[in-house]
């Protein structure tokens, strides 16, 4: 691996990719030298991300799937191995928000939260997880949130889904660390995305996509002997 290319040859997975964080981090990592597996369910937004990463990735593979089913994960896994090659990186950042009162929320608010959030991070972890093994080498990285950490009003189904997905990590990285994979969670505060109402926040003091994929290539070039299972990143200065 020569020429500024650490992930030369390696397969990289990113859900929720056609935009925001996923799109940054999509990016970097071709520039890097990794082969893009990407997915979304807007497959005319993430055929236009896929446009912008050709030029400079090594290959890139894209499917339109509701990270939510699980035969669509699969099947989406199946595809990235027979096009680009056993996956060496799984990065979920597939995610929604809902902000609202808890007690008026609906039932259906809770579920499509819940099963994007943190289901779909147990699907496609679970469907690349066997090809890891048997390498016995890999990345899962889980973009979480402050919001696993903190709580606030009108946050209760989100904060859920996050605190929830910081529990599924950490439990992932023991039960994968003797197989030399590493998982690790990724936790921003408000980032500068369209993901979800900003209010009077000052965009330009917010964290940008960027600032996570610069972490998610941090975390995918550790030297082998250790892994960083959790980072809080916060902007300098409050928005």
């Amino acid at each position: 691996m020569n020429n500024g290319k650490p992930l030369e040859g390696i397969v990289a997975i990113v859900t929720g990719a056609s935009r925001g964080i996923g799109l940054a981090v999509a990016h970097r990592l071709g520039t890097l030298g990794a082969k893009l597996s990407l997915c979304a369910r807007d497959a005319r937004k993430l055929e236009s991300a896929a446009n912008e990463l050709r030029a400079g990735a090594a290959g890139v593979f894209t499917a339109a799937v509701d990270v939510t089913h699980g035969e669509q994960i699969l099947a989406f896994v199946k595809d990235t191995e027979n096009a680009l090659g056993p996956v060496g990186i799984l990065v979920n950042n597939a995610g929604i928000g809902y902000f609202g009162p808890t007690h008026e929320a609906t039932e259906a608010n809770w579920d499509s939260v819940l099963d994007t959030n943190l289901k779909s991070v147990f699907l496609a972890s679970k469907a690349v997880a066997a090809g890891m093994i048997e390498q016995r080498s890999g990345h899962i990285i889980n973009i979480a949130s402050l919001a696993g950490k903190n709580a606030f009003a009108g946050g209760g189904i989100y904060c859920a889904s996050k605190w929830g997905l910081l529990g599924l990590t950490e439990c992932m990285a023991e039960d994968l660390r003797g197989y030399g994979i590493r998982v690790s969670a990724i936790c921003p505060g408000s980032v500068a995305t369209d993901f979800s109402p900003h209010g009077k926040k000052d965009i330009s003091k917010m964290l940008q996509p960027e600032d996570i994929a610069h972490v998610v290539a941090v975390l995918v070039t550790q030297a082998p002997q250790s892994f960083v299972s959790e980072v809080l990143l916060r902007p300098t200065q409050k928005p």
